[in-house]
């Protein structure tokens, strides 16, 4: 049983205040660079960053960003649909408010993207760095609470505070 003073405020609070944090940010961020960046085209800021606007129809890094796989839109929202679900199943029996929030990061960004998803068929990813020549795939601010709270949750793990009390000897 989980200990309310743990959580204070509640523990989907922990869980969905980041969530909804993520979400509605990179939302936001989206929506700015759609209505002043044309589609395919980029800022420069610095030597090694600019602000773009491409869409990313694949999954992290481009995988499957190809217009010959219109399908993979609907697989990544239907895998999304289930992390979702995975998510809240492992929510409610974690201990730890590090874990639950890196849940409502990862939580967040999914919902993020799926929008992006179900209304454009792709993601909108405008964050590009870049160096010497070499660049990083595009990504947005659902991107990096996916790997914030991917990076959080597997430390959570690694030092024992993945949510699960030691069984009993």
């Amino acid at each position: 049983m989980t200990n309310p003073s743990t959580f204070p405020g509640g523990k989907y609070a922990w869980l969905l205040a980041p969530a909804v944090l993520i979400s509605v940010v990179d939302l936001w961020t989206k929506h700015l660079v759609m209505a002043d960046l044309p589609l395919n085209n980029g800022i420069f800021v610095t030597d090694f960053f600019n602000l773009v606007h491409v869409r990313n129809m694949g999954a992290a890094f481009g995988f499957l960003n190809d217009p010959s796989t219109p399908w993979a839109a609907r697989l990544f929202l239907g895998a999304t649909a289930v992390a979702v679900v995975v998510i809240l199943w492992i929510a409610r029996s974690a201990r730890s408010r590090a874990f639950v929030l890196a849940l409502g990061l990862i939580l967040g960004g999914a919902v993020g993207n799926a929008v992006d998803r179900a209304r454009f068929g792709a993601v909108v990813d405008f964050l590009d760095f870049h160096y010497n020549g070499m660049h990083w795939p595009a990504f947005n601010v659902a991107d990096i609470g996916i790997c914030v709270g991917a990076g959080l949750a597997a430390l959570c793990i690694l030092f024992g505070a993945d949510g699960k009390t030691p069984e009993k000897q």
